[in-house]
């Protein structure tokens, strides 16, 4: 594809969330709610959050997926700030799941076949600290399989670069505006348009083999 034409792409998909950025304006994030008993939590940063939902909700075992925004230190960020960079926040997705139907090495290789590793504070058409990849480990087990994983990619041989996901305390997670939530649900048309128009599905398929 030419660059031109990659341009193209990335413009349309800029304006797909400048318009969801226009609609949402006015909308107020929440506090996740606590979870019921023998349920767990993981937290993942994979660049937009409309895409990171999707590849959790087909598995068996998870409850629930919510976009939102965590690793900052500012209260009901906005997406509007969020986007725009003007917190520390990253676009994120909290993940309630069943650890007896699915574990959380399960969900840690879901994650990484749905994020570029290899680039930092960006993922694909968006640029940012907002848009980096990060693990938010709940407890210690799950720092553990999180940094575990990530060294068996660097020591895999797979990738000519270091893997440069953080692997980080979980904070305090912030619910996106209800419009965000199941986006590519609600809106299909225009998710499918800016994920094609990011270049996602193109730069997985170059790391990961299609499949």
């Amino acid at each position: 594809m030419s660059k031109t034409a990659r341009l193209s792409r990335g413009f349309a998909a800029a304006a797909v969330i400048a318009g969801a950025i226009a609609v949402v304006s006015a909308e107020q994030t929440s506090e996740t709610p606590p979870i019921s008993e023998g349920l767990a939590r993981a937290t993942f940063a994979g660049g937009c959050f409309w895409c990171m939902e999707p590849p959790f909700d087909e598995l068996d075992g998870v409850i629930s997926t919510t976009s939102g925004y965590t690793g900052g230190q500012q209260r009901n960020p906005t997406y509007e700030q969020v986007a725009g960079g003007l917190t520390d926040h990253a676009e994120a997705v909290e993940i309630v799941y069943d650890p007896s139907e699915i574990s959380y090495g399960e969900l840690l290789e879901v994650f990484w076949r749905n994020v570029d590793p290899l680039t930092r504070d960006r993922q694909f058409c968006d640029g940012g600290r907002q848009y980096r990849t990060a693990i938010f480990f709940h407890d210690d087990e799950q720092a553990r399989l999180a940094r575990d994983t990530k060294q068996r990619l660097d020591d895999s041989g797979r990738f000519d670069r270091p893997v440069v996901t953080e692997i980080v305390e979980a904070a305090e997670f912030w619910a996106a505006e209800e419009y965000h939530q199941d986006y590519y649900i609600k809106n299909p048309i225009r998710y499918k348009f800016y994920r094609y128009g990011c270049g996602r599905d193109e730069r997985l398929d170059e790391l990961w083999g299609e499949g």
